[in-house]
């Protein structure tokens, strides 16, 4: 959406026509709510405004078939680092020899997906942040192999589709999730311990230090059964690190399928 919005032409890519055509509606809900409140006195800059990003929008099921006339691949598929390695050797095989390849992981190594290929200097990180078209930040991430003229060509597409641009190297959580995720982590342990209740411990992490959404609110937003994913790849990464130390309570709320807001109950209960 931000991409074809900022002019860009965007091939959507899923795995059947009928997710296809729900994206594409969800695109243009989306579209709609962008509008009403940048073009709140211009109805009908608005109405051309979202007509000129959908056209700039086509779908496909077949990646392999239109990533030839492709510049820049940014994957978005399910976190498993096998399925994305899969895909990525397979548009390897396809892509033109100038097409960037991106993954926009939260929490697996961007270079085991470049080593998936033959295209290892033109390969990196573009982490974006939900709700995409709201939040401004996208984390841009080199690896050891990704050349300077990708990594900058990264920094220059994030600024085209209007976001703010960070860069960090290919590290557990980049910058965000790196601090987010202990943190979220280090609440859960404090009310483990009982030494303080999750909406106490809530209150003051808004209150205190300002943040929109207390610790365990943010963790039923994520998904509990998410968190658990990033925690235990890291876990398995590095065994001794103290910050990546599994929970027994979230691992019971998963086992339990209370995931968070999606499921109805995680930490809180949600109507």
């Amino acid at each position: 959406q931000v991409a074809a919005a900022s002019g860009h032409t965007v091939v959507l890519v899923d795995q059947s026509d009928e997710i296809l055509k729900k994206s594409t509606k969800g695109i243009e809900e989306s579209l709609k709510r962008v509008t009403k409140k940048k073009f709140a006195d211009k109805p009908e800059a608005g109405t051309e405004f979202i007509q000129k990003a959908l056209k700039n929008i086509t779908t496909s099921t077949d990646a392999a078939s239109v990533v030839h006339s492709t510049d820049l691949v940014i994957e978005a598929i399910v976190e498993n680092l096998q399925v994305k390695n899969e895909l990525f050797k397979t548009l390897d095989k396809f892509a033109p020899e100038h097409t960037i390849f991106a993954s926009n992981t939260s929490s697996l190594q961007i270079t085991n997906m470049a080593n998936a290929t033959t295209r290892q200097d033109r390969f990196g990180g573009l982490h974006f942040f939900n709700p995409v078209p709201m939040m401004k930040l996208v984390e841009v991430i080199k690896t050891p192999m990704t050349s300077q003229k990708t990594f900058e060509s990264l920094v220059d597409f994030s600024k085209a589709v209007g976001k703010s641009p960070v860069s960090c190297k290919d590290t557990p959580g980049f910058i965000v999730n790196r601090l987010l995720v202990p943190y979220m982590m280090e609440a859960v342990r404090l009310f483990e311990r009982g030494d303080a209740s999750k909406e106490d411990i809530d209150v003051a992490m808004k209150l205190g230090a300002g943040y929109p959404m207390g610790p365990f609110e943010l963790l039923d937003y994520v998904g509990l059964d998410t968190s658990k994913y990033i925690i235990d790849g890291w876990h398995s990464l590095e065994p001794n690190n103290p910050l990546f130390a599994p929970s027994p309570l979230l691992n019971k709320l998963v086992e339990e399928k209370k995931l968070g807001k999606k499921t109805g109950e995680g930490f809180y209960k949600y109507k």
